[in-house]
C-alpha cells in the first residue's frame, strides 16, 4: 500500500469501532451506558493483537489490547460464537466492565475479532452500583470467566439468566447485553465486508504494514525523550480497610526509542480494593506515552511495540486473585498516569503537565426497597496545567473519557433531585499557567438511599511542576459532615450529598500577588 492507501486502510478499520459503538449506545437501556458512554469498542487479529479502536475509555482499551491474546489463545472458535468474561484474574478489569468477544471467518479461516466492553451499574454487588468498599473479588458481585455466550450462533440462555438473576434489575441488564451483542454483529459485518472487497491476503500486508509504519512513528517519538532512568513516587491515600498512604513507584527506563516501566517497590496488594490486574497498569502506562506521540500514529498492536513493563506478582498493580479491585481500575490506574508522568517530568520538563484531579470520583447508589435502581457516575474535576497553557476546569481526564449524566436524564430515572451543580472555583493550583478548578455536585435523597463512594487525591492535594502551586483537595460531605474517601453508608430522605472535586495543579511560578 501508498501511504494514503494505508491511511485509509487505517481510517475504514477505526470506522467499524465507531458504528458499534454507535450501535451500543442506542441500543442500551442504562443511562451508565446510553447517557454517560461508559462502553468502548476495538478490532483485533487472528492472535488477539490490536488493529484499531474506537476514541472511547483509555482504561477499556488499553487493558483489552494488552490481555486479549491470553483471551482468545485460550478459547476454541467457531463462526457464530461470542465470549462473555469479566474476571479481572483472566483478562478483565473489574467485574461491571462485561466484556463480549465475537470471531470473524472468512471461508472457514480465523480472520480476526471484535470486542467491546461495557459498564454494568448492576453486576450483582451486594451494595447498589455495584461499586463497593470491597475486601475480596467475591463481595464485589457476578464473577464471569470466559465461556461462551454464543455457540454456532445459539444464544446460552442458561448462562445469561446465571448473570441477570443475581442482579436486582435483569431486564434492564438483558437490555445492554442486548446492545452488546448487536454491536457485535454489526462489527463482524462491517469487517466482514472490508476483508470481502479487499481480499483477505490484503488486508492482512495491510495489518502488517500498518503495524510497522505504527511502530516506526512510535519509537521516532519516543527517541525525543533523552536516555535515562526516572524514578517517581506517588501515594494512594487509602485503600478503605484502614491503611493510607499506600505508595505506587515507576522507574521510566529510555533507551533509543524503546521504553520500559519497572513498578518495583509499589505496596503489596491491599487489603481494600484499590488493587489492579497488571492490564490495568498497561493501559495507564500505554495511555501516557500514546499521549506522547503525534495524532497520526494509528492506535494498533505496533504502536505499542516500543512499550514494556513489568511489576512484582502480588503488589498492588499486578495483584493475585482474590484480592479487590472495584476501586483499581478507577482510582488506581489514575494514580498510575500520575506516576509515569511525573518520572517523566524530569526528563522532558518543558512536555509535561502538572498532575490532574487524580480521581474518577466514583459515587455509586441505589436502593433494593420497592422498585429496585442502581446509578453510577463519575466525576470531573480540574486538569493539570501544562507548558503551554492553563488546565481545564471541570473536564473527565486521563483514563476516563466519559459523559456526565444528563440532569435531566438523573431525575428522571431515580428518586434524586440534583441542587448544585458547579464549577468549584478556585480550586485550581496557582501557576504562570493556573491548574483547571475542580467541579461541585450537589444530590438530594428523595428516598432512603445506600450510597457508595470511591475517591482518591482527599488527603494528598494533586501537583504542579516547575513551581507551580498544587491543586485543591477534593471533599465529600453529608448533610454538613465530613466523609471519608472511601464509604458506605444510608442516606435518609431529604438528606444532601455534595461531592467537591479536586483541582488541577499549576505549572510554572505563578506571578507575585
Amino acid at each position: 500500500m501508498n501511504p494514503i492507501e494505508l491511511s485509509l486502510f487505517s481510517s475504514r478499520i477505526a470506522a467499524v469501532c465507531d458504528e458499534m459503538g454507535a450501535v451500543l449506545q442506542r441500543a442500551a437501556l442504562s443511562p451508565n451506558i446510553k447517557d454517560r458512554l461508559d462502553y468502548s469498542c476495538a478490532v483485533f487479529d487472528p492472535q488477539g493483537r490490536l488493529c484499531a479502536q474506537a476514541a472511547h475509555i483509555p482504561v477499556h482499551l488499553g487493558s483489552m489490547a494488552y490481555a486479549m491474546a491470553d483471551i482468545v489463545q485460550g478459547m476454541t472458535w467457531r463462526s457464530g460464537d461470542m465470549v462473555i468474561v469479566n474476571d479481572p484474574y483472566l483478562g478483565g478489569t473489574h467485574l461491571p466492565d462485561v466484556t463480549l468477544i465475537a470471531p470473524l471467518f472468512m471461508d472457514g479461516v480465523l480472520a480476526g475479532f471484535v470486542a467491546n466492553r461495557a459498564h454494568h451499574a448492576d453486576i450483582g454487588a451486594q451494595s447498589p452500583g455495584s461499586m463497593p468498599v470491597s475486601r475480596s473479588l467475591e463481595e464485589e458481585g457476578v464473577v464471569i470467566p470466559p465461556g461462551h455466550l454464543f455457540q454456532d450462533g445459539a444464544l446460552d440462555e442458561v448462562l445469561l439468566a446465571s448473570i441477570l438473576d443475581k442482579t436486582a434489575n435483569p431486564g434492564q441488564g438483558r437490555g445492554d447485553f442486548a446492545a452488546q451483542i448487536s454491536a457485535n454483529h454489526c462489527g463482524v459485518r462491517r469487517l466482514g465486508g472490508l476483508l470481502g472487497e479487499m481480499g483477505t491476503a490484503e488486508y492482512f500486508a495491510g495489518l502488517a504494514a500498518l503495524n510497522d509504519y505504527g511502530e516506526r512513528l512510535a519509537e521516532s517519538a519516543l527517541r525525543q525523550i533523552p536516555d535515562g532512568d526516572y524514578r517517581f513516587r506517588d501515594v494512594m491515600d487509602d485503600d478503605g480497610a484502614g491503611h493510607d498512604d499506600i505508595p505506587i513507584v515507576a522507574v521510566v527506563s529510555v533507551r533509543a526509542g524503546r521504553v520500559h516501566v519497572d513498578f518495583t517497590g509499589t505496596a503489596p496488594q491491599a487489603r481494600g480494593n484499590i488493587n489492579c490486574p497488571l492490564s490495568v497498569a498497561a493501559a495507564g502506562v500505554y495511555y501516557v506515552f500514546r499521549c506522547l506521540m503525534p495524532e497520526c500514529v494509528p492506535d494498533c498492536a505496533g504502536s505499542f511495540r516500543p512499550i514494556t513493563l513489568t511489576a512484582p506478582r502480588g503488589c498492588m498493580v499486578n495483584a493475585e486473585r482474590p484480592a479487590a479491585v472495584a476501586a483499581g481500575n478507577v482510582e488506581t490506574s489514575t494514580r498510575i498516569v500520575d506516576v509515569v508522568m511525573g518520572a517523566l517530568a524530569q526528563a522532558i520538563p518543558r512536555r509535561i503537565p502538572a498532575a490532574s484531579h487524580g480521581s474518577m470520583n466514583n459515587v455509586a447508589m441505589g436502593s433494593r426497597r420497592g422498585a429496585a435502581w442502581d446509578y453510577y457516575e463519575t466525576l470531573g474535576g480540574g486538569m493539570g496545567a501544562g507548558p503551554l497553557g492553563g488546565g481545564l476546569s471541570a473536564v473527565q481526564t486521563h483514563m476516563t473519557n466519559t459523559r456526565n449524566t444528563p440532569v435531566e436524564s438523573l431525575e428522571m430515572h431515580f428518586p434524586l433531585r440534583v441542587r448544585r451543580y458547579g464549577v468549584r472555583r478556585g480550586s485550581g493550583g496557582r501557576g504562570r499557567f493556573p491548574g483547571g478548578d475542580g467541579l461541585l455536585r450537589e444530590f438530594e435523597f428523595l428516598e432512603e438511599t445506600q450510597v457508595t463512594l470511591l475517591s482518591e487525591r482527599r488527603r494528598h492535594a494533586p501537583w504542579g511542576l516547575q513551581g507551580g502551586e498544587d491543586g485543591m483537595a477534593g471533599a465529600n460531605s453529608l448533610t454538613g459532615k465530613p466523609l471519608p474517601a472511601k464509604v458506605t453508608f444510608l442516606a435518609g430522605a431529604g438528606e444532601r450529598l455534595i461531592l467537591q472535586t479536586p483541582g488541577g495543579g499549576g505549572w510554572g511560578e505563578p506571578d507575585p500577588l
